[in-house]
């Protein structure tokens, strides 16, 4: 077979291409694949990361292989901790598909759009898993591309009465919240933000604990999305110690959730667990779900980008 240069997918177009609806479909097949333990059917180390000190960022790369399915992918990204009111990107990523068999690239695409937008529907379907069905208040704590992404998917797929937001900085909550396309309450502190609420996305820069679990409603479900480095955290011990601890992979929260290895907790399970059937949603506990992003979130969803693609050109 001759070798065709790959097909370069730009945000708009990925944009254009993915749905939530067809893309929580697609990420609980793969999670499930990924869960399943007794086969080597997905072959994903725990991401590489190079620091950039001076920038105080990392480089990170993020290979998957999927066996059965024949989807080679890998990820490349950078992500830093911005200081307060930064108007440099957090995160810049691309992602690439590869034929397994003969080695090359088939397609390049934007890798920010799949980024927030996978990171969200996994978000949204441990919250599909594991929140109450009475649940009504959800509470997001961040306000960029990744707080949009998680407004968008948790208000497409759920009916919650309230919504409330909040940022360190009060004049950025409202400008986010104009944004959104309902009515969102924004909340002068975090305590006021999670009190008796349902539902909490914690999606924020902080490199310490900002959501304590004394201000948590019991039975609440906390999707903890930053904090991606061992010695970052979001939530407070008290919080990991009262919960029953989900996350997308064992041993990635075990080497980079600070959350996870600086609280000492135990983790229950993986997301992929809960979809395969194999442990129990402790829907009645408060339950966080610790989610770090995986290479085989990024393979699933960049091969649906790439199928859309090609349905469209043939």
């Amino acid at each position: 077979m001759a070798e065709s240069p790959p097909v370069v997918i730009w945000e708009r177009e990925v944009r254009s291409l993915l749905n939530y609806s067809e893309l929580i479909q697609r990420l609980e097949w793969a999670l499930g694949k990924f869960s399943k333990r007794d086969s080597a059917e997905v072959i994903q180390p725990v991401r590489t990361t190079v620091p950039l000190q001076k920038h105080n960022g990392f480089f990170g790369v993020m290979p998957c292989y999927m066996e059965n399915d024949g989807i080679l992918c890998t990820k490349l990204v950078n992500f830093y901790n911005r200081p307060t009111g930064s108007t440099l990107p957090s995160t810049q990523a691309i992602v690439m598909l590869l034929d397994p068999e003969y080695g090359n690239v088939k397609a390049v695409m934007n890798g920010e759009v799949i980024t927030v937008m996978r990171t969200a529907a996994v978000s949204a379907i441990s919250a599909k898993l594991l929140m109450r069905t009475d649940s009504e208040v959800l509470t997001i704590l961040g306000t960029g591309k990744q707080a949009t992404s998680h407004y968008d998917v948790f208000t497409e797929i759920f009916k919650f009465k309230e919504v409330r937001v909040w940022s360190r900085s009060k004049e950025r909550g409202v400008t986010f919240a104009g944004t959104l396309n309902g009515p969102v309450t924004v909340c002068e502190s975090v305590e006021e933000a999670v009190k008796g609420a349902d539902v909490i996305v914690t999606v924020t820069r902080s490199t310490e604990p900002v959501l304590f679990g004394q201000w948590v409603k019991p039975g609440a479900h906390i999707a903890a999305v930053g904090a991606c480095r061992p010695d970052w955290r979001e939530l407070d011990d008290t919080l990991m110690k009262q919960s029953v601890v989900y996350v997308d992979s064992r041993e990635g929260a075990m080497t980079e959730s600070g959350d996870v290895v600086l609280s000492g907790v135990q983790v229950f399970a993986e997301i992929g667990d809960l979809i395969n059937g194999t442990k129990p949603a402790c829907k009645e506990k408060t339950t966080v779900f610790k989610s770090l992003g995986l290479g085989v979130e990024d393979a699933a969803s960049a091969q649906l980008v790439y199928d859309k693609w090609k349905s469209n050109v043939m």
